[in-house]
């Protein structure tokens, strides 16, 4: 059989059905992603106990600041590669491409080396508790050293979507899941090992969906396949990608940051108030999903039409995004809500675990759709070539706001129901601020937004 080419442009026919089609195979993929993500969680806190539980789940945020710049590089390629494609210039996007590879391959050195010798350090300045910091850190020095895998995933999978593939990542993060379940249990249940069995099996999955990603590349047709002998930096096109990348892993690093803090703050209420917090983080990862399949779409969407020029349908896709993702988004915080204890049950059965991860879920899920718009409109505004825009926005609202409030009333009142409650008001604040700047430059027109 030839080989088919992974490009698909979004730029002509119903974008309803474009976007829902990009969309749909990234919010499966997604779901995927978190249960594999989730199942390290559910095996160590049914399995381990409340401590590792804690230990474990007491560093994704860390992760999450780690990975969330990287990911901002991803994001950065990605709307320089969907630009060249929407406007059918074939070299430029080939060049995108291998830079893009060569690129995730220095990221991915420079964090692994950084990852594994800084982790004990950051673990202290977090405040970690000593009965779990040894857990943490085992699992942090390991989940590091295959931080390779992630990256290299991460940003070729990117190329996929720019590309408006979908279904493939899909695939491989259906496999990658499945795989990373079935060695949580074998590395936990059957040899006993501990929260290091769990991070060898995260690992050891990312390391898979990076092959599978990379060989899907190599072996397609067309302006976005890879050729391992072409992976150089070309200067110009890393400048480009650069000026996109930069804000958005700037917006996504000032995010984790405060979470980073505010997971700080948690850690002086012990682990029963991290593994409960924790619990709720995870489970409130799927309540994302939606918006983060529409995130990815529509800036692959938006970036793609730029590129023609076909201002309407930027204008059409960006509307229909947000009542699909929002709707989406508020339907699981409802049911969140409704089914906290049994959903954080699922982590741990420990009654002071349960109490404050309910605590947690019940406060934040029906603002879900608050932290939905912040997202969509963030996603508009890089493939508008406007990343600046969230960037600024994030960094002051999810960022310098939270910080605030929690080294000012919170030490005041040390409450952690403070600390729960700091996200939805953010996120109302982020989505009054866009909601403003979207109406600007719709009265303006998307013509006078020049790349």
């Amino acid at each position: 059989m030839g080989k088919k080419s992974a490009v698909i442009v979004m730029t002509s026919g119903d974008y309803r059905k474009e976007i829902l089609s990009f969309a749909f195979p990234i919010l499966i993929g997604n779901l995927f992603q978190q249960l594999y993500n989730t199942a390290d969680s559910l095996i160590v806190g049914n399995f381990l106990g409340p401590e590792a539980l804690a230990g474990v789940t007491s560093v994704g945020s860390l992760v999450f600041l780690f990975t969330g710049f990287f990911m901002g590089f991803s994001t950065g390629a990605g709307v320089v590669i969907s630009r060249a494609i929407g406007a059918k210039d074939n070299a430029r996007t080939e060049r995108a491409v291998h830079t893009t590879v060569a690129l995730a391959l220095a990221l991915s050195l420079v964090m692994t080396v950084f990852g594994v010798s800084a982790s004990p350090f950051i673990l202290r300045w977090m405040g970690t508790p000593e009965n779990v910091f040894h857990l943490s850190d085992l699992y942090l020095r390991i989940y590091f050293m295959g931080f390779t895998g992630l990256i290299l995933y991460n940003m070729l999978t990117g190329i996929l979507q720019a590309a408006g593939d979908a279904r493939h990542p899909l695939i491989y993060l259906v496999i990658s899941s499945m795989t990373n379940i079935v060695l949580d249990i074998v590395f936990i249940a059957v040899f006993h090992m501990g929260v290091d069995g769990a991070a060898y099996a995260t690992i050891l999955s990312e390391f898979l969906t990076a092959f599978l990603v990379l060989r899907r590349l190599m072996r397609t047709e067309g302006a976005i396949r890879l050729n391992l002998r072409r992976i150089r930096f070309d200067g110009k096109t890393l400048s480009v990608i650069m000026r996109y990348g930069i804000p958005t892993a700037l917006q996504g690093s000032v995010i984790d940051l405060s979470n980073i803090l505010i997971q700080s703050y948690i850690n002086s209420f012990g682990s029963a108030a991290m593994a409960g917090n924790g619990a709720s983080t995870k489970a409130e990862g799927f309540g994302f999903l939606p918006v983060t399949a529409f995130s990815l779409a529509m800036t692959t969407y938006i970036a793609q039409n730029m590129g023609a020029r076909e201002y309407d349908r930027v204008k059409d896709g960006m509307h229909f995004a947000f009542i699909a993702s929002l709707a989406l988004i508020e339907g699981i915080g409802v049911i969140t809500y409704a089914y906290a204890p049994q959903i954080i049950a699922f982590f741990n059965r420990d009654p002071e675990v349960i109490y404050y991860g309910v605590g947690r879920a019940r406060v934040c899920s029906l603002f879900f759709f608050l932290v939905g718009f912040s997202h969509i409109a963030s996603a508009v505004m890089r493939g508008l070539g406007r990343p600046m825009v969230p960037t600024i926005v994030m960094l002051t609202c999810w960022c310098v706001v939270r910080i605030t409030v929690l080294f000012t009333v919170g030490r005041a009142f040390h409450d952690i129901h403070l600390a729960w409650w700091i996200y939805p008001i953010t996120w109302l604040i982020s989505t009054i601020v866009f909601v403003f700047y979207i109406l600007k430059i719709e009265k303006k027109g998307y013509r006078s937004l020049k790349d």
